[in-house]
């Protein structure tokens, strides 16, 4: 039996990811360890929780003795690690968890995949550790390094403590970076659910600036079948662009949702831009595509389409994460009722 070690497995991706390890791969033992905070949900992986093949850990990778705890009872093979701060709204406002679980949290693992002697390490990360492109182009994985948000630069600095422990002590380690994700189990305070969430109940929806910022979309299926793929078969040491292949500017992806939801654009309330919000991104992945024989399968219209049909068919998870904190954090974000 393989074992694999999956932080952060309760959030969207990753919760996303352990389904589809799960199901595709017969024998695998998965543990999963995350710390549980706002946005990750164990009721995330609820029908995974019968499987014999499943386990959860509830601990902090930033705690150096749970991990160690975890690892010595485990024994993993490979670690595939999620586990992180995301938004970058809530970076902007206090970036102290940020630091603390994607770069400190990130140093403990490599710490502990060192002493047991882990076969791979994938490390997730984001296409925004490149910054900002202008009209033109795509990163490439030898674009500069140039994160303009707290959050970026934290997931640049776990990269590079990464990028060190392959170099230095030859940690057989993988980093994928991603363009934005979409899909089901996504915490509503990200664009697309945000989006349909107050859509559904007839609710403005925030649109920072004059919504030209541009994304490049991914569905978490497409990554989630990207991150097995550079998982088995990555050079060890090597970086994986996995981006999807449309891009669409903010203002034009929200007039979608609500053709989608029979919505009128008038729920489009735009507000004061976020501080140092990047203009675009986009990824070149053919690395990927020539190396691990990927490709992203899912197109945007029936990706929106299907996650629109989602979030309509699970009013019961959204009651459940859009509790008291979330409301908190939304009047504070926007100055309005969520």
């Amino acid at each position: 039996m393989t074992r694999w070690l999956v932080t952060g497995g309760a959030g969207f991706i990753g919760s996303n990811f352990i389904r589809r390890a799960l199901a595709e791969r017969p024998d695998l033992a998965l543990a999963n360890l995350d710390a549980l905070t706002y946005s990750g949900r164990r009721e995330n992986l609820a029908d995974c929780e019968p499987n014999p093949r499943y386990r959860f850990e509830h601990g902090d990778i930033a705690d150096a003795e749970r991990v160690e705890a975890v690892f010595h009872s485990f024994r993993p093979e490979a670690v595939v690690h999620f586990a992180a701060e995301s938004h970058v709204d809530r970076s902007i406002g206090d970036a102290t968890a940020f630091v603390r679980t994607n770069v400190q949290g990130t140093q403990v693992l490599l710490d502990a995949a060192r002493r047991h002697n882990v076969a791979r390490f994938l490390h997730i990360s984001t296409d925004e550790v490149y910054g900002s492109l202008k009209a033109e182009g795509r990163f490439s994985e030898a674009s500069p390094l140039e994160p303009n948000s707290p959050y970026a630069a934290s997931k640049a600095a776990g990269e590079l403590l990464v990028r060190a422990a392959a170099h230095t002590h030859r940690l057989p380690a993988i980093i994928t970076r991603s363009s934005n994700n979409y899909g089901p189990y996504q915490f509503p305070e990200k664009l697309i659910p945000l989006a349909i969430v107050n859509a559904l109940a007839g609710q403005p929806i925030p649109l920072y600036g004059t919504g030209e910022n541009v994304r490049n979309w991914i569905h978490v299926d497409d990554h989630c079948r990207g991150l097995l793929a550079a998982l088995e078969r990555g050079q060890p040491g090597g970086v994986y662009n996995l981006g999807g292949d449309e891009e669409l500017d903010n203002r034009t992806l929200l007039e979608r949702l609500l053709g989608l939801l029979g919505q009128p654009l008038s729920l489009i309330q735009p507000v004061p831009d976020r501080p140092g919000h990047d203009l675009r991104y986009a990824l070149d992945s053919s690395r990927a595509r020539r190396e691990l024989g990927w490709t992203p399968q899912v197109g945007l219209a029936p990706g929106l389409a299907n996650t629109v049909e989602w979030y309509r068919a699970n009013a019961a998870w959204l009651a459940a994460v859009r509790d008291a904190e979330y409301h908190d954090y939304y009047r504070r974000q926007y100055g309005a009722r969520s």
